[in-house]
């Protein structure tokens, strides 16, 4: 089923939009699905334990407090959330690895790209909620992504 954001908009009025500002980088360039949160900055650690179990669809929704000093995401992670069912991720932060993540079959959907990747120290929330782009995203409630942008909703959303 494919996913318009503008659709959406228009067939759900409620639905609350991010502000602009993200970009595409997976393969798959419209994703959604229910909601998980990860808050953490400049430390992928929980990123790195969640893709390696099962998504079953949902899409992870990463709050790295817009930082812009060290990629949240790499080829290695997106590889194992693509082959573990995960619909894609959304990061409030920096990618890297695009050319590979460009051709991973997962939604990915950040603010940039930057070469380094983060120290682990094993710091950060799981499902908590999480605010940016002037959406609080709730675990459990829906996200929707393509090029045209993100909306979230509280319940899943007809996309044919």
């Amino acid at each position: 089923m494919p996913i318009v954001t503008p659709d959406l908009c228009d067939d759900y009025p409620e639905v609350l939009v991010v502000e602009p500002g993200f970009s595409n980088f997976g393969a798959m360039d419209a994703f959604g699905g229910e909601i998980v949160t990860v808050k953490c900055f400049e430390d992928n650690s929980v990123v790195k334990e969640q893709v390696a179990l099962p998504g079953n669809g949902r899409v992870m929704v990463v709050d790295g407090g817009g930082s812009k000093r060290a990629a949240l995401l790499g080829d290695m992670l997106a590889e194992k959330a693509a082959d573990n069912g995960w619909a894609g991720l959304i990061i409030y932060g920096c990618i890297r690895d695009v050319d590979v993540i460009g051709k991973t079959p997962l939604g990915v959907q950040a603010l940039g790209t930057h070469p380094r990747k983060t120290e682990k120290r094993g710091v950060g929330d799981l499902n908590v909620p999480v605010t940016f782009g002037g959406v609080t995203f709730h675990p459990g409630h829906y996200v929707y992504a393509d090029n045209n942008g993100i909306v979230v909703s509280e319940k899943p959303l007809r996309t044919d």
